[in-house]
């Protein structure tokens, strides 16, 4: 039983490093893509914490 469970953070660490390597490379190789990119993500970010607060808003009155 605690092998399996060990196996499978083995795996998730392993995924993790592998996409942190992806995004340094994407970085690396294409630094205006990737802040186009952080700049729409945040765009999306903000979208969504105003509709939220146009909710709550909404909800209290």
């Amino acid at each position: 039983m605690y092998g399996e469970r060990q196996d499978y953070v083995d795996v998730k660490k392993v995924a993790l490093y592998i996409l942190l390597v992806f995004i340094l490379y994407t970085i690396i190789t294409s630094p205006e893509r990737s802040a186009e990119l952080v700049g729409v993500g945040f765009e999306g970010i903000s979208s969504a914490a105003k509709g939220v607060g146009a909710f709550m808003t909404e909800l209290v009155n």
